[in-house]
C-alpha cells in the first residue's frame, strides 16, 4: 500500500510540475524539511538549505517572467522539457520501497510523462491566449497555473490518492479533447484550389 501511495503523490507532483517547474520542487523541500513529507534517501538533498534557497530564487524567477507578455511565450520553449526533467524528479524523489531502477523508469515515463501532457496542455492555453487577445489575458493564464501548481502540489501531499484520480481525470479530458479535434480536422473537405 505503501508503494502505491508513493507513486500517487509522485504522480501528483509531476503534474504540478507541468503547470509550474520550481513551484512544487520548492514546496517538496518545505515538506520535507518540515517533516510533513519524507523523501527517498538518495533525494534527501531536496530538502537542504541550499536546495530550498535555489528552489525558491528559480520559483520567484519563474513566476515572474510568466507575466511579461512576451517572454512568457518564449519561457514555455524551455519550460517545456524542464517540466518533464522536474515532474521525473519529483515522482522519484517520493516513490519509495522500489527497486531504484524500476523507481526511476516509473519516474521518467509515468511522472515525466504527466509533466509533459499538463506542460503542452498549458503552452496551448497560453498560445491561444496570446492568438485571441494579443497577449492581454496571459496574465490570467499564468495566475491560473501558479494557483493549480500550489494546490496540486499540497492536494498530492495531504491526499495522494484523490489527487492522482483527478490528474487521471484531468489528463483524460485532454486527450479526448486532442482527438475530438484530431478528427473533426482529418473529416473537414479540402477545399480545391480556384
Amino acid at each position: 500500500m505503501d508503494v502505491l501511495l508513493s507513486i500517487c503523490l509522485g504522480l501528483g507532483l509531476a503534474a504540478a510540475c507541468g503547470f509550474r517547474v520550481f513551484v512544487p520542487l520548492l514546496l517538496v523541500g518545505i515538506a520535507a524539511k518540515t517533516g510533513h513529507l519524507q523523501l527517498v534517501e538518495s533525494m534527501e538533498w531536496m530538502q537542504s538549505a541550499p536546495a530550498i534557497l535555489c528552489f525558491f530564487i528559480a520559483t520567484v524567477l519563474e513566476i515572474g517572467a510568466y507575466y511579461i507578455p512576451w517572454l512568457d511565450n518564449l519561457l514555455d520553449t524551455i519550460a517545456s522539457p524542464a517540466a518533464v526533467i522536474a515532474g521525473a524528479v519529483a515522482t522519484a524523489s517520493v516513490v519509495k520501497e522500489m527497486d531504484p531502477f524500476l523507481r526511476w523508469t516509473v519516474a521518467l515515463i509515468a511522472g515525466g510523462g504527466i509533466a509533459a501532457v499538463i506542460q503542452s496542455g498549458t503552452v496551448g492555453l497560453r498560445s491561444g491566449s496570446t492568438a485571441t487577445t494579443g497577449g492581454l489575458t496571459n496574465f490570467l493564464v499564468a495566475t491560473l497555473e501558479l494557483a493549480m501548481s500550489v494546490v496540486v502540489t499540497v492536494l498530492s501531499i495531504v491526499v495522494p490518492v484523490i489527487t492522482a484520480l483527478f490528474i487521471a481525470l484531468i489528463v483524460g479530458v485532454a486527450l479526448r479533447v486532442v482527438m475530438t479535434r484530431r478528427t473533426r480536422k482529418s473529416k473537414e473537405p479540402v477545399k480545391a484550389a480556384a
